[in-house]
């Protein structure tokens, strides 16, 4: 049964022509279901008219990484129209999955390759379409020797190109956007590529409001600390644009993540994890529990997030080639323990075998932090050398953000070790060093916040050591690239009573009470009451 969609996945062109004439779509989403909303997307081509439709709902469900399903879209047009060159572009593009996980195999690789093959066998009918081709086949090109960012960057400045040769070409223009804004270095705290990526963005969302790929990358661009607010509206759009994707259900919680909005963030990973189950889509599934589970640690619902990782084991059909899978699997029981600050347990976790050590590694950090910070220091130590030989690994293999990454969980797990030995100098210059370090590197959008921010273990560090004054200092330091943080707002409210700061330690319990509301999972939910009681 066909139903009219919000979509107006539009267009018909005569061969040679960049026509934008537009006509409403209309199919369903399967029997019994509601029509699909996946957005307003423009994208003519010189196909049959007969595949046009099915064409442009493939490009939709691209700009919303709605990998498998894009995937069997763009097939089914190509085999509909075999002269139809580009759908072997889409092929190769949606091949490539999300451009800020990476992750592809030699498998894919071999997929995609042979997509640009038959897309070159087919003969593109226009400039444009072989352009939109080539571009993809950069990424692709000599794919064993060329790490993923290498591969981006050659696929940005690609399609660049594309962008500047059809400046009329809107998708070549957001394309464009969404390539350049992977390659920003996460180092980089000017987000140069980010900036003007949303700058191209923003132009978009003006003449195209109901466009799924602007609202879902213009995400993407302000995903950064100092300027993720940038985002909130496109982050409150896109859920509605599409909402049939569970990717873009999900998205918007990455800006509700940097601006510490938890609740919000709670509400758009579950309707995401619920469409991604229907749907079945594993991985959409679970990286919207991960972002849940931090959400609701935040808001002291342990016994929500217990509920998230039961739910988690139960995925089925799990891909081991897939990073936002591998990550959320190790990192949603390691939260559970750290947060809470339940350091035995944390020792007691069982670390997972993947093909992405650095996802691994988050509990190898667990059980090394949770290890030292329980006495077992020879535990510990084996802990911790694993997470140094991560990281010997992950530079060997030339990637460098993760190897920094594990690097600053292993210069941490010494300095934990280091001060329960008693060498608390010591401990405490390493300790700086590793949140120093951090602090320069920037947040993957794979996670919605590292295992535990290294600058706020430096204010435990110095709550240990008798010095809640700078402890102070350093939570509230710690929450300028991690706002709201709940571990955080109570160990500040906590260091300012022991300085006798009544004033600021009222203002961390009372934003503690605001976040937990009637919780009492926690016995410092009770203190943080009684405090607030007294006055």
């Amino acid at each position: 049964m066909k139903n009219r969609l919000k979509n107006r996945l539009v267009g018909r062109t005569a061969i040679l022509s960049l026509s934008l004439a537009v006509s409403s779509a209309v199919w369903g989403h399967g029997e019994g279901k509601s029509p699909e909303q996946l957005g307003e997307v423009n994208f003519p081509t010189s196909c049959a008219p007969a595949v046009q439709e099915k064409f442009t709902r493939a490009v939709a469900l691209l700009h919303s990484f709605w990998f498998s399903e894009g995937e069997k879209a763009f097939r089914d047009v190509a085999a509909l129209d075999p002269s139809c060159a580009i759908a072997n572009w889409g092929i190769a593009a949606i091949l490539i999955n999300n451009t800020f996980a990476g992750g592809a195999t030699p498998e894919t690789a071999a997929k995609a390759q042979a997509a640009i093959e038959q897309g070159r066998a087919a003969g593109a009918k226009t400039e444009r379409e072989r352009m939109y081709i080539e571009a993809v086949a950069q990424y692709w090109r000599d794919f064993s020797n060329q790490a993923h960012g290498a591969r981006m960057k050659a696929l940005s400045n690609a399609f660049e190109q594309l962008a500047a040769r059809f400046p009329d070409d809107d998708e070549a223009q957001i394309f464009s956007a969404i390539y350049l804004t992977a390659t920003q270095a996460p180092n980089d705290a000017t987000y140069a590529a980010a900036l003007k990526s949303a700058a191209l963005l923003e132009l978009q969302m003006k003449k195209h409001p109901e466009h799924p790929g602007v609202a879902h990358y213009l995400i993407h661009s302000y995903d950064f600390p100092p300027i993720a607010a940038k985002g909130m509206t496109a982050a409150q759009r896109y859920s509605e644009i599409a909402a049939s994707a569970p990717h873009a259900l999900h998205m918007p919680s990455h800006i509700f993540t940097r601006v510490g909005a938890w609740q919000d963030s709670v509400v758009s990973n579950r309707r995401s994890a619920d469409v991604a189950k229907e749907d079945k889509a594993p991985g959409d599934w679970l990286h919207a529990l991960d972002y849940m589970v931090y959400a609701n640690l935040q808001l002291g619902r342990d016994s929500d997030v217990l509920g998230n990782i039961s739910e988690a084991k139960a995925v089925p059909n799990l891909n081991p080639a897939s990073m936002p899978i591998g990550y959320a699997l190790s990192a949603m029981p390691a939260r559970y323990s750290v947060e809470r600050g339940m350091w035995q347990e944390a020792a007691a976790l069982e670390p997972r075998s993947s093909r992405f050590s650095f996802a691994d590694a988050m509990v190898w950090y667990a059980k090394a932090l949770g290890a030292a910070r329980s006495g077992n220091f020879e535990m510990a130590e084996q802990s911790t050398k694993v997470l140094g030989d991560t990281v010997e690994a992950l530079k060997a293999a030339k990637d460098n953000y993760w190897a920094t990454e594990v690097g600053v969980q292993h210069q941490a797990a010494l300095a934990w070790i280091a001060f329960g030995r008693g060498n608390k100098e010591a401990a405490l210059v390493q300790m700086r060093m590793a949140a120093d370090m951090e602090d320069a590197s920037g947040k993957h959008p794979v996670s919605p916040g590292r295992l535990i921010p290294a600058r706020e273990l430096l204010a435990d560090m110095l709550m240990q050591s008798g010095n809640p004054a700078e402890a102070l200092a350093q939570y509230e330091r710690s929450q300028i690239n991690d706002p709201n943080r709940l571990r955080s707002l109570y160990g500040a409210g906590l260091a300012a009573q022991a300085a006798n700061n009544r004033e600021r330690a009222r203002y961390f319990y009372g934003q503690v009470s605001q976040m937990i509301g009637s919780s009492s999972s926690r016995p410092e939910f009770k203190q943080v009451r009684d405090y607030l009681a007294s006055y």
